[in-house]
């Protein structure tokens, strides 16, 4: 019977690079403020200031879908969603502008969530993007 070599730390998959501070901050704040949006989004058009049509709801819909890749660190999902926040954003500006009671400030936190989330996606994208740059200079 043939004998199985040993393994050694050297023959072992190195685990992926720990996410330096900056990044682990942006992430935080980018789910944070895309939670904090579904949640807005949900009290507003079921308990707080409903629109008469309940259905309305379904609008956080496309929010839930990136929560995965930010909590997996999918660059592209920050990409995209930084692109997608300008619907919700779109939307706060025209209802904080264009109604009264409620919906105002309602529509003004959730401008303030979106420009949190974009910003949040934008550092994200821009730092990582200069440490695989610098990555690969170093590595050329």
């Amino acid at each position: 019977m043939p004998a199985v070599p040993a393994l050694t730390m050297t023959d072992l998959p190195s685990p992926a690079p720990s996410p330096d501070g900056f990044v682990r901050r942006t992430r935080f704040v980018a789910v944070a403020s895309l939670l904090s949006l579904i949640v807005l989004g949900l009290a507003w058009e079921l308990w707080l200031a409903p629109t008469g049509q309940r259905t309305w709801a379904l609008k956080v819909v496309p929010l839930a879908i990136p929560l995965a890749g930010l909590l997996k660190h999918r660059l592209y999902t920050y990409r995209w969603l930084s692109l997608l926040v300008w619907l919700y954003f779109t939307e706060g500006i025209v209802r904080a502008t264009s109604s009264s009671g409620l919906v105002v400030p309602l529509a003004w936190t959730q401008v303030l969530l979106c420009v949190l989330l974009f910003g949040a996606c934008a550092a994200q994208v821009r730092h990582r993007l200069a440490l695989a740059k610098a990555k690969a200079g170093s590595n050329a």
